[in-house]
């Protein structure tokens, strides 16, 4: 028999127990991290530079996929113009709407939380129900909307919304607001605006400031860190728009919504290019990448975080 040595016979310390303990506690996330993010990037990183339909083996082509998409995709650029048209509409809106609804919210006034439930609910509908619900509020000849438009406005040619390849892009646009203003960024911002120390208030008001200096010079610089978060993960989830579109217009009519996200799904799953689609998912991962780069280098020039020491 062999001899342990003392180090083996040692029973584990504290903090190697606690360490162990946090690590089996990580093995699940680990575990997916691995066999549903990690793994399938890097697979979607291989089949980028093959032919790949699912049924045959891939065949390596090198970089043709990606100068196909540059040089022959008669779709690639529309739909990346159209999908950052899309985020530069939509973000900037909902950020000044969510933060003028967290400021009308955050008033100490009797109702308010049943006021914060009801702004928030649309933000929990169901995507897929929410398209089916604008589809019939947006409906040329039968929905609430063309009905005012006719009846009160006095109004004969009403738009077409998703049928009209003029109207379908604000359709989607409305539909977006309606459940972006009073959803996550909302209670972001409110969680911002209730940690803003109220010592800054008074000593603004002892220096003669009115509401709208207190705004300017106290909310907004207090909320920078807020406004940053949000404007990131805004970016990020307007350029992955995917379900609005597939649901209510399909991408129609027209091209009229033909998203980027939109793009890549139907040549994955409509037209089982694998290898394509995976070259069209990691150009736009590297977009995404370089704006959120951006975004972060030029964040160190406007947002103040108050435990900083310059």
């Amino acid at each position: 028999m062999g001899v342990r040595s003392p180090a083996l016979r040692r029973p584990l310390g504290l903090r190697a127990r606690e360490a162990l303990a946090g690590y089996l506690f990580l093995l699940p996330w680990i575990i997916g991290l691995v066999c549903f993010v990690a793994g399938p990037m890097l697979a979607s990183a291989y089949l980028s530079f093959t032919k790949y339909d699912i049924v045959n083996t891939p065949q390596w082509v090198g970089f043709k996929n990606f100068v196909d998409i540059f040089t022959k995709d008669r779709l690639f650029w529309p739909s990346m113009r159209l999908t950052f048209k899309y985020a530069l509409i939509l973000v900037p809106f909902s950020l000044v709407g969510s933060l003028l609804a967290a400021l009308s919210l955050n008033q100490a006034l009797r109702g308010t939380a049943l006021y914060r439930t009801l702004f928030f609910l649309p933000h929990l509908t169901p995507i897929v129900a929410a398209a089916v619900l604008w589809g019939w509020i947006f409906n040329p000849d039968a929905g609430p909307v063309n009905h005012f438009i006719r009846s009160v406005l006095q109004v004969e040619s009403a738009p077409g919304w998703f049928r009209d390849p003029n109207w379908a892009f604000t359709g989607l646009i409305i539909m977006a607001m309606w459940g972006a203003i009073g959803g996550n960024t909302m209670i972001i911002f409110l969680a911002g605006l209730q940690g803003v120390p109220q010592e800054l208030y008074e000593a603004a008001a002892i220096d003669g400031a009115d509401a709208w200096a207190k705004f300017w010079n106290v909310t907004i610089p207090m909320l920078t860190p807020t406004i940053f978060f949000n404007m990131v993960l805004g970016i990020i989830g307007a350029l992955k728009v995917f379900a609005a579109a597939f649901v209510a217009t399909q991408g129609g009519p027209a091209y009229a919504t033909w998203f980027y996200a939109l793009h890549i799904y139907t040549r994955a799953f409509k037209y089982f290019e694998m290898g394509y689609a995976s070259a069209l998912a990691w150009i736009f991962f590297f977009i995404m990448f370089f704006f959120t780069y951006i975004q972060f280098r030029a964040s160190r020039r406007w947002v103040y975080y108050a435990g900083e020491v310059e």
